[in-house]
């Protein structure tokens, strides 16, 4: 089994390929001061849970956007499984993805694993819209080329800076709304952080297109797309779970 891992500013996701099909997705809460022994464990007991039995990893890849954690989960992972070849997705690795910009060393590995999938699965240009604790909007030209990035504040942290910033609104979890105007204050909330969020995606995926002078295919991602895309006006194909692939093809690429 490949083991999968995407390092995020909230969450770490794993996955777990066997035969290239990915057999169980789990997630652990992003924290700096754990160590590499409590995320081996953390990740052992994940796997028991979501996968019912133990398993022989031959191998791993990791994206991450939390350097400090970069080498400790590293580390977990060879703990909890015994697994020889780590592979953290850096400059220099092979990633099928050609990178067009101002310091390709900035681009954030989550961002190209992304693009890595969609070119491998599904099209070789694309603009991929990442719903994270950042909402990332990605152009790939022809040919696996990134082209650029937008960043946006995510969801959640609109939600969580809207009610620390204001003496009236409360948090509200992340939930469905039936419709962009509210008659109370909790759904009046989540209209606008649903039907706000889809708006501004569709309004970028406009723009970018205009820009381009050509219409491109369009994938979406990442844990809080499924409450977002099925509002979008645009039609994005979502597969939450385009990073982990990505990363399974990178390992693929770069193993010994």
């Amino acid at each position: 089994m490949i083991i999968t891992a995407d390092i995020g500013n909230s969450n770490i996701t794993v996955g777990g390929f066997e035969n290239g099909d990915l057999n169980f997705v789990f997630r652990i809460s992003t924290v700096t001061g754990r160590t590499s022994n409590e995320y081996a464990s953390l990740l052992v007991n994940s796997v028991l849970l979501n996968f019912k039995r133990s398993i022989t990893v031959d191998g791993a890849c990791i994206s991450s956007v939390v350097p400090p954690l970069t080498s400790v989960f590293s580390d977990a992972i060879k703990l909890a499984f015994d697994c020889k070849e780590v592979i953290c997705l850096a400059p220099g690795v092979k990633t099928g993805v050609t990178i067009h910009c101002d310091d390709p060393s900035s681009v954030g590995a989550d961002i190209i694993s992304a693009c890595a999938a969609v070119s491998n699965i599904y099209s070789k240009h694309a603009i991929i819209v990442d719903f994270g604790t950042v909402t990332k909007i990605t152009l790939m030209k022809k040919d696996s080329v990134f082209s650029g990035v937008s960043f946006m504040p995510g969801i959640t942290i609109g939600l969580k800076a809207m009610s620390s910033e204001t003496a009236q609104l409360p948090y509200v979890g992340l939930e469905n709304a039936l419709s962009p105007l509210g008659k109370n204050t909790i759904d009046s909330i989540k209209a606008g952080a649903i039907f706000g969020n889809a708006s501004m995606v569709d309004g970028m995926i406009d723009r970018i297109c205009e820009t381009e002078g050509e219409d491109y295919p369009l994938y979406a991602t990442g844990g809080l797309a499924g409450f977002i895309v099925p509002h979008c006006k645009h039609n994005l194909v979502n597969d939450e779970n385009l990073i982990l692939k990505g990363l399974l093809f990178i390992y693929q690429k770069n193993h010994r």
